[in-house]
């Protein structure tokens, strides 16, 4: 079976909405799984003060294991429902159960991309992407500066809560900017993310309150550009 075929049975409804056509998913965010409802947090790759001072250790601690885990147990419990609903053939909460996956996959699938693509000040993240990601993103944007000015620009004026998300597109191989409401709302079709800002407020709110354009500045600093990358080549393959 194909990653693409394993991911979307794993992802039930939702999550494939936002990932639809990419053939290394579980690259860039959750490795896949055959059977319902036995998604798992996956661990961080760094300490909770690795960000520091651009994302404090508390933030990290309470997004990670607090939020991502409401998620993961969200997304395994739609996934019990609507097998439940095939084994008995009640399709009464079928729109419940489908928005929940959708939801609740989106955000397991982005918060899994969203510690990957991150990294400590100075060693891992921060400063500015080279190789064939910068060439992309020239080719997309016209130069980084124009690119980073987009992006920060979709991340502030997400409306309510978020993400700012930089795309590939699978039909003609070009990178684009998009917002996404919740994790799943104004999703694209036939595009995958690389590099995802989240602007729910419990992502920032501790630190930078609603200075919202703060936090994105400052979270420049910690983008991993070597892990966005290798997202990029895993798509290209």
């Amino acid at each position: 079976m194909s990653t693409r075929r394993t991911f979307l049975a794993a992802a039930g409804t939702g999550a494939a909405a936002l990932v639809v056509g990419a053939p290394s998913l579980h690259a860039i965010g959750f490795e896949p799984t055959l059977a319902p409802g036995k998604h798992e947090l996956p661990a961080l790759p760094y300490s909770f003060d690795a960000l520091e001072p651009h994302i404090d250790a508390q933030t990290m601690q309470i997004h990670h294991d607090k939020h991502h885990l409401a998620y993961v147990n969200g997304l395994n419990k739609a996934e019990e429902e609507l097998a439940k609903a095939r084994a008995t053939e009640d399709y009464s909460l079928i729109q419940h159960w489908s928005k929940q996956a959708a939801f609740h996959g989106g955000g397991h699938w982005l918060h899994s991309m969203f510690w990957k693509i991150m990294g400590a000040p100075g060693k891992q993240g921060g400063g500015e992407p080279t190789g064939d990601l910068l060439a992309a993103i020239n080719d997309g944007f016209g130069s980084f500066s124009a690119f980073k000015k987009q992006f920060s620009a979709a991340a502030a004026a997400v409306e309510g809560s978020g993400w700012a998300l930089l795309h590939y597109r699978h039909d003609d191989g070009r990178l684009i900017v998009m917002q996404a409401e919740n994790q799943h709302k104004l999703s694209s079709w036939g595009t995958t993310p690389i590099l995802g800002l989240d602007v729910w407020e419990h992502a920032y709110y501790l630190k930078y309150q609603n200075k919202r354009p703060d936090y994105v500045a400052a979270w420049w600093n910690v983008v991993n550009w070597n892990a966005v990358a290798a997202n990029l080549a895993s798509l290209r393959r």
